[in-house]
């Protein structure tokens, strides 16, 4: 990247603390927080499924929950199940499915990076299974939501 004339001064000015980048991570600022956003867009949307399938603690898993809710990431939903007191579930809102590209890109760089030959898990198209990919582009594309996206496991992961 590079910058136009008016900005090539780098010490001439400062973005600070409005710096989009640096607002996400202060969103997303802890593993647990980013888990849970993982676990949304795999279909989780129950308190006690959040820490068993994250394996953190309630306490770490609520508090991930309550700042992507004051984020407006997640809103609780009340469900009851037959015979029970009504309880919340959660769902992600726009802001949080708009996450989507954030969540395959950090997945897409951790696969071909940190994983020592296939990963365990695909991201295709529902329709085509076609791989999912993100990538920087100038072209207009259609937008893939969430719902359009089979997860599946990759052979070799498979036979483990």
């Amino acid at each position: 990247m590079r910058f136009e004339e008016l900005l090539r001064n780098r010490d001439a000015w400062s973005i600070g603390d409005r710096c989009s980048a640096g607002r996400v991570l202060d969103l997303l600022s802890t593993k647990t927080v980013f888990l849970v956003v993982r676990e949304f867009f795999y279909g989780t949307t129950r308190f006690d499924d959040f820490v068993a399938r994250i394996g953190t603690s309630a306490p770490a898993v609520s508090r991930a929950l309550k700042q992507l809710k004051a984020a407006g990431i997640v809103v609780p939903v009340l469900y009851r199940e037959p015979g029970s007191r009504a309880r919340e579930e959660y769902r992600l809102t726009e802001a949080g499915e708009d996450l989507l590209p954030v969540f395959l890109s950090l997945m897409q760089w951790g696969d071909k990076y940190l994983q020592e030959g296939r990963p365990p898990l695909s991201f295709v198209d529902a329709d085509t299974g076609r791989p999912i990919r993100v990538r920087v582009t100038a072209d207009p594309a259609p937008e893939t939501m969430s719902n359009d996206i089979e997860i599946r496991p990759n052979p070799a992961w498979r036979r483990r």
